[in-house]
């Protein structure tokens, strides 16, 4: 089962739910954020909050997709209280892009990357109950860095480059007594700049602080274990990289848990009425077979158990000139 959003040809807002092939407009649900609280209000899921309302008109998505009328998934109607977070060396494949990225001239000694990932491998997923070592995280910004499927990731001009990270994203919504929901899955597009990063693993931050783009459709229910989807870059209609991805705990070093326990346990992170989307991370970058991408590259980013592909092209500002100036008052 999926939910989505998309704006009618009228300009209204509507949220639609999809079993199977067909996709209905959800009647009087006009967001996920406020289906979500009236879940909460009922104290049953978001499924059975959906099913409640009954069967709307057929939509068409696909053709709501080709005329940009997809909206993300989960968002705020403030962007400032809608959170981009996530974690990384969290997969069982992670570590060696990242190792080459940071190796030291020492071959015997372990990069920071290394170590980290091995810590996930140790303790990463605790017994029940229990808290795990925490993960690398990472700030992407809020939603004003939050791109709708279909529309462009736009890269800075300071940027040094431009590069995709396929991954799952979790989306939450934060009660009116601080606590964490989750809402549902998606596809992401974690873009970041991976020039910038190598230069300095402690540019990191640096790195992620770009859009990022999530759906076009929200997977209710459990995170499959298993997920094998595929990412694309196509470029002027020819297809110039493809490559496999994995996804779910049983390819992670990590359990989802974890993951979200060292996200939430900050009371800042706990806000009610703050949406959350958090990256897990990825093993499979363009970045690390040589690719360098071009504005109006699409990326493509799949996988069966998530409906509909994410796809975004890249658009890029012309390299800035000079400093930004900051004018005393």
């Amino acid at each position: 089962m999926f939910l989505s959003q998309i704006r009618q040809t009228d300009g209204s807002r509507a949220v639609v739910f999809r079993q199977g092939e067909t996709a209905r407009i959800l009647p009087g649900a006009e967001t996920v954020t406020g289906l979500a609280r009236a879940a909460i209000a009922a104290k049953r899921s978001l499924i059975a909050e959906a099913l409640s309302r009954g069967e709307g008109e057929v939509v068409d998505l696909g053709a709501a997709l080709a005329g940009g009328r997809v909206l993300l998934p989960v968002d705020h109607d403030d962007p400032a209280h809608l959170h981009l977070t996530g974690t990384g060396l969290t997969h069982l494949g992670s570590a060696a892009t990242r190792n080459s990225m940071h190796a030291k001239a020492d071959p015997d000694t372990l990069t920071d990357s290394m170590k980290m990932f091995r810590m996930g491998l140790e303790g990463g997923k605790p017994a029940d109950g229990r808290i795990g070592v925490q993960p690398e995280w990472f700030y992407k910004g809020n939603g004003y860095n939050a791109v709708a499927p279909g529309a462009a990731l736009l890269s800075p001009g300071c940027a040094l480059d431009a590069g995709e990270e396929p991954e799952i994203a979790g989306l939450y919504l934060i009660g009116d007594d601080g606590t964490p929901y989750r809402l549902g899955w998606a596809l992401a597009n974690e873009f970041s700049d991976h020039v910038t990063e190598r230069g300095n693993y402690l540019w990191l931050a640096h790195s992620k602080l770009r859009p990022a783009s999530y759906g076009p459709e929200m997977l209710l229910g459990d995170l499959p274990q298993d997920i094998q989807g595929t990412s694309r870059i196509i470029r002027e209609g020819t297809l110039i990289w493809e490559k496999p991805f994995l996804s779910g705990e049983a390819n992670m070093s990590h359990s989802v848990a974890n993951l979200e326990h060292h996200h939430f346990k900050y009371d800042l992170f706990r806000q009610p009425g703050d949406v959350h989307v958090h990256f897990f991370g990825t093993a499979t970058l363009s970045f690390a077979d040589g690719i360098r991408t071009e504005a109006g590259d699409i990326w493509q980013i799949s996988a069966p158990e998530f409906g509909a592909a994410l796809e975004n092209p890249l658009d890029q500002r012309p390299a800035e000139i000079g400093p930004v100036t900051v004018t005393p008052l």
